[in-house]
């Protein structure tokens, strides 16, 4: 049985990985000026191709795509740990609150500090999610960190934050207003590699951090007991994984701003895909991240909105069903 999991999971991850490859060159090719997929592979790969459309293809749009694979992936492994973390599919770092605590740091930087500088912003994009993650943290620790509680003061956390944000928009001229809510609604365009390269170089340490984290909480999910009689520290490892799932969700609102619905679906549907029993399923998720936050992305410039919008929509229907699904079950 294990084998046939295993086999399922990889077929899985290989479809998965072809979707964003092809998603990718679709991207890549389509536009004010359309590329044929050939055309596209020649600009990647050889060096002697067409200058006007290595241009294209790696100077101005490859950055883009590469942001919207690197932060689909950062989503969806978060969302990930805190599903596990809580033991419920509506554990997701929007959800709970972390997002608009990095978005509040954010605002802050822009709104009462007055500048819109990249490095500036993602700093207290960062700060702020850790700000939160710490609150959270307190406020819901008590003899031990359940993970009912840690939504509900997630939430009441997040609401808090989310008002916050809107006073500061309320209270500042509309041209910074106009700067923070567009920051504020996820948009990948306008990035570089200048950009990407920081940001990648942290998403590969938080990745050996979240695939150190997965196999404690794959534990924790047999329950508190079982865990412990198998040598996982309960506390600590919550601890870790809560830390990660923070700094992932970070890192993504400090780069591209607040991109929603990824974190929450993506772990559900890789599950679904391979059919496992635990949502920590990292490379499974991190693929579907990658492939539904590149399909956003694809529409997004289709219909010329910020990507956040297009995962709203997207979003808002999903969740919709889930809660309906679970109504349903509970009824049944």
């Amino acid at each position: 049985m294990a084998l046939r999991v295993e086999r399922r999971t990889v077929l899985v991850c290989a479809a998965l990985a072809v979707t964003v490859a092809a998603l990718g060159v679709l991207t890549l090719g389509t536009g004010s000026i359309r590329l044929t997929p050939a055309q596209v592979l020649s600009a990647l790969f050889d060096p002697d191709a067409d200058p006007r459309d290595r241009l294209v293809v790696v100077t101005w749009r490859l950055p883009r795509l590469l942001f919207a694979v690197l932060c689909g992936a950062a989503l969806a492994i978060s969302g990930a740990l805190f599903q596990s973390l809580t033991r419920n599919p509506l554990g997701s770092p929007d959800v709970i609150g972390f997002a608009s605590g990095s978005y509040a740091g954010a605002s802050v930087v822009m709104l009462v500090l007055g500048t819109a500088n990249y490095l500036a912003v993602a700093s207290g994009s960062l700060i702020g999610g850790a700000l939160t993650a710490l609150l959270v943290y307190l406020l819901a620790y008590r003899k031990g960190l359940a993970p009912f509680r840690l939504i509900i003061v997630g939430i009441a956390v997040g609401a808090f934050l989310s008002s916050l944000t809107s006073m500061l928009l309320l209270s500042v001229n509309p041209q910074q207003a106009m700067l923070a809510a567009t920051w504020g609604a996820g948009s990948l365009s306008g990035l570089g590699f200048e950009q990407l390269r920081p940001t990648a170089a942290v998403f590969v340490v938080l990745l050996i951090c979240s695939a150190a984290v997965a196999r404690p909480l794959v534990h924790l999910e047999l329950g508190d007991d079982a865990a412990v009689a198998l040598g996982v520290r309960a506390q600590r490892a919550r601890l870790a994984a809560t830390l990660t799932g923070v700094a992932l969700t970070a890192l993504v609102t400090a780069a591209v701003g607040p991109i929603s619905f990824i974190a929450l679906a993506a772990p559900q549907i890789a599950q679904r895909l391979t059919r496992g029993s635990t949502t920590v399923r990292i490379g499974p998720a991190a693929l579907t991240g990658a492939a539904v936050l590149t399909g956003a992305d694809f529409i997004a410039q289709r219909v010329d909105l910020p990507v956040g919008v297009v995962t709203v929509c997207v979003g808002g229907a999903y969740l919709a069903w889930l809660l309906a699904r679970r109504y349903a079950g509970r009824r049944g």
